[in-house]
């Protein structure tokens, strides 16, 4: 059965009802959403004022912030973590390891154990300024054997292992044992690992549930894992980076190489010329993909126009193949699945629909996570579907752009154009990225081309050039909407420039800043005084199955701190001044 046969909820069906909604039309939404331009005073912030930084905090909640920062300065306690918890609760006992941990990183990093639990910080934090993305943390403790097994197991088709490796697979799209744990070199995102459907059933269970802690302590944010067996990740990312690809090889048939993506116009005919040279298909097919809609009406075909056509399979043949870039030889786009493989494409499409749903009836908003180049092409256009159908109306759903990659820009600005054509608000939350060091070793021991951007200055420019290039969009049509999420003081400087010198207002909730809870609380707390709208991700969960997070915040804040003192600095600064200031006992009032 060909990978084509798996595509229905993805590419059958009209985007209109791939989620079973309907949507009004493009001109409609794109006239009546437009919102005036603020002309309110450019707002400054400093953000080394101590006091508006921790006014929310009392003497208790500073001294722990710096106990916890002062230890995860320390290489053997961060070394050592997971061990030295795990002896603590021997030598303790649970209950009072858990006092121990709520009195440290627990209570530093983690809101509490549950959606009730969770409410009094959350209500503290929003009475100065400060919203809240909950994202329930609970993470599977495995060995590094028990890691790489599940990923071969939920990473490789049945049709792959009657071939015996012996198929078009690209290399970067297998399963590598030697990367199995895909944990490795990763300290700043989760890795979770398909186990079967019951649990991807339970994930879902788990997801909606914190969307309805969101709507109990009303607040619109919750983050969302992707409910997608590895597997499936990595063959739908292939065939749309094979697609792109194929489109970029056209383009160069054309002397169109080397132009920006969304400059590269095809000239119809020759484009249809091309392909029945190169063996695709007969004439008549060729033909018949660019027929009907508005596909081709101009004469030009887009990278947009193109990738459209993965939208409905009765314009590609089941036998539709590409070149080999490297064997030249021509290859099936589209690889095999079996019956239940085909089932669970379809049962993760509708877990993401009900999520979707469910979100929206409520009032809540989701951002889907970035993972690995190899499997983001597939979040991507899944995530892309569910906001051109939810996004109808207002920002529903988010999608994540990492800023160390090499291509972020180029994947911005697509997305953002598909927005703009097709009538629909465009939701980006941007990240610098979690898996640089993984990604660069796989990349160099597997034999491709390294994804990510080449130094942190790099990553820095992509940074602020996709975040420009949203602001921009903003500023032309209210229609955009941006996360920054950044714990980079400058980055949020920067946005706050851009912000004044475009009179873009924080009370118009087109630009929204996120940190980490616990962390850089100097950049949350200011901004959020001052009017804009702000959010800390707030985990949560039981103290024993948060342990692989706080592991990994110890890790971060290792890096964070010996690179830069900053945050302890005011924390002394804030210490100082209420010592000298007769403020020891000082107790937030709200």
């Amino acid at each position: 059965m060909s990978y084509c046969k798996v595509l229905p909820a993805v590419a059958r069906v009209k985007p209109a009802h791939l989620f079973g909604v309907r949507l009004r039309s493009t001109a409609a939404a794109s006239t009546q959403h437009k919102e005036p331009k603020s002309e309110d005073a450019p707002i400054s912030i400093d953000f080394d004022n101590t006091q508006e930084a921790y006014k929310s905090k009392d003497m208790m909640e500073l001294l722990r912030s710096l106990l916890v920062f002062k230890l995860c300065t320390i290489d053997f306690l961060v070394d050592k973590n997971k061990e030295l918890m795990d002896l603590s609760k021997k030598v303790l006992g649970q209950r009072l390891f858990e006092k121990l941990m709520k009195m440290t990183f627990y209570g530093q990093f983690v809101a509490g154990e549950d959606q009730n639990a969770i409410k009094p910080l959350i209500e503290k934090n929003q009475a100065f300024g400060v919203g809240s993305v909950l994202d329930y943390s609970v993470e599977e403790d495995l060995t590094q054997e028990e890691a790489e097994k599940k990923e071969m197991d939920s990473c490789v088709s049945e049709a792959e292992k009657e071939s015996h490796g012996m198929d078009h697979r690209e290399k970067k799209y297998k399963a590598h044992r030697q990367f199995g744990d895909r944990r490795g070199g990763v300290i700043s995102a989760r890795t979770y690992f398909y186990a079967d459907e019951a649990k991807c059933d339970h994930h879902m269970e788990t997801f909606i549930n914190c969307i309805k802690a969101s709507v109990s302590v009303k607040y619109d944010y919750v983050c969302v894992i992707h409910l997608v067996r590895l597997l499936l990740k990595l063959q739908f990312s292939e065939v749309l980076v094979k697609w792109r690809r194929f489109f970029n090889l056209l383009a160069s048939h054309q002397g169109k190489d080397g132009m920006a993506i969304l400059e590269q116009k095809l000239e119809l005919e020759q484009l249809q010329d091309s392909l029945i040279k190169l063996g695709v298909g007969a004439k008549s097919d060729i033909e018949n993909w660019f027929t009907g809609e508005k596909l081709g009406s101009s004469g030009t075909i887009d990278l947009l126009d193109w990738n459209s056509l993965i939208n409905d399979t009765t314009k590609i043949s089941n036998l539709l193949v590409v070149p080999n870039m490297e064997s030249g030889h021509l290859e099936p786009l589209l690889s095999k699945f079996t019956d239940e493989e085909e089932k669970q494409m379809k049962r993760m499409l509708q877990r993401m629909d009900v999520l979707a749903k469910h979100a929206v009836e409520n009032g809540v908003r989701l951002m889907v996570d970035a993972e690995q180049t190899y499997f983001q092409p597939a979040i991507s256009r899944l995530t892309l579907e569910m906001q051109r159908i939810f996004n109808r109306e207002k920002p529903n759903i988010f999608n994540t752009y990492q800023c160390y990659l090499r291509e972020a820009y180029d994947n911005v600005s697509v997305d953002v154009e598909l927005s703009r054509r097709e009538g629909w608000y465009f939701g980006a939350k941007l990240v610098r990225g979690a898996y640089m060091y993984q990604e660069r070793s796989r990349a160099a021991e597997i034999g491709y081309e390294d994804p990510i951007n080449p130094d942190y200055e790099a990553t820095n420019r992509m940074y602020h050039k996709c975040l420009e290039y949203i602001l921009e969009e903003i500023n032309h049509n209210r229609m955009a909407n941006v996360m920054v999420a950044s714990h980079n003081e400058d980055t949020v400087k920067f946005t706050l420039e851009k912000m004044n010198e475009t009179s873009l207002s924080p009370t118009e909730n087109k630009v929204y800043f996120g940190q980490l809870l616990g962390m850089c609380d100097q950049i949350s707390f200011p901004l959020g005084q001052a009017g804009f709208p702000v959010y800390k991700y707030v985990p949560y969960g039981p103290v024993n199955e948060v342990i692989p997070y706080l592991s990994r915040r110890a890790q971060e804040n290792r890096g964070f701190m010996k690179g830069s003192q900053r945050e302890r600095s005011l924390l002394w600064k804030e210490l100082k001044r209420r010592l000298f200031s007769g403020q020891l006992l000082y107790k937030p009032v709200y």
